[in-house]
């Protein structure tokens, strides 16, 4: 479904991701760990194609086409859907409008209300500009609730456990778990509180702008939460090693 081959991107001329290799099969839910400033929204951007990101060399593929010189729209039409971590306020836009755009489109659900249920989101929110003024459980749920109108082929989701509270947490875990089932899925998380709700296929571990492993995702979690990611620096920078298999 998404194939990403040496990739290496630079901002401003400074390099952010070096010789990136990953492949998430048709079907499968992978999980990529990183600490903060790894790389992992650097991927993300890469994959999207934000114009900042610029692809020095390497391939982005995407149900098998090359997308690496498309501009965003048509990614997203071939079927990309994101949730971010920290998605931007537009003024003047509502979250209505947005949605009802999504769902005249087609998917799984049929009308705001619908969508609104399923995250306990209150309809009187559809009515604010987008992002304004939400809290960060709000937030989130906007951003879910978003994937969910849009209803993806594939589904990046960025932080979707970080900045939100217990019970919030749940809900939202419960919902995507929901809404990948036979969908393929990238997962980006810190600490990784998303596995309790969502199984991954398998996880990868991103360090210096470099994929230093993969493996089993709770293995790889545990290590981390036990030792943190000066474990993952013990293992040999080489590209698809396995670790801990």
């Amino acid at each position: 479904m998404l194939r990403v081959e040496e990739l290496t991107v630079e901002v401003d001329g400074k390099p952010v991701l070096r010789d990136i290799n990953l492949e998430v099969p048709k079907g499968e839910v992978h999980v990529l760990f990183g600490p903060n400033g790894s790389g992992k929204s650097s991927l993300i951007m890469s994959i999207l194609g934000f114009p900042a990101y610029r692809v020095v060399s390497g391939r982005i593929l995407f149900k098998g086409q090359d997308i690496t010189s498309l501009p965003i729209n048509e990614r997203v039409k071939l079927g990309l859907g994101v949730a971010f971590q920290n998605p931007p306020t537009i003024r003047g836009v509502k979250l209505r409008e947005v949605l009802e755009r999504l769902v005249s489109q087609g998917g799984r659900y049929s009308s705001l209300r619908e969508l609104a249920e399923t995250l306990n989101f209150p309809l009187d929110f559809m009515e604010r500009d987008l992002n304004l003024g939400f809290s960060g459980g709000e937030m989130k749920k906007s951003e879910v609730i978003q994937i969910l109108a849009q209803n993806p082929d594939f589904v990046i989701l960025d932080e979707p456990d970080s900045g939100v509270d217990v019970e919030n947490l749940q809900l939202i875990g419960k919902v995507i778990k929901k809404m990948i089932e036979g969908k393929s899925a990238l997962l980006i998380t810190h600490l990784g509180y998303i596995l309790h709700y969502v199984d991954a296929d398998e996880a990868h571990v991103i360090l210096d702008g470099t994929i230093v492993c993969s493996g089993r995702p709770l293995k790889i979690l545990t290590q981390i939460l036990n030792e943190g990611y000066a474990w993952c620096r013990k293992c040999p920078k080489v590209r698809r090693e396995r670790c801990e298999r």
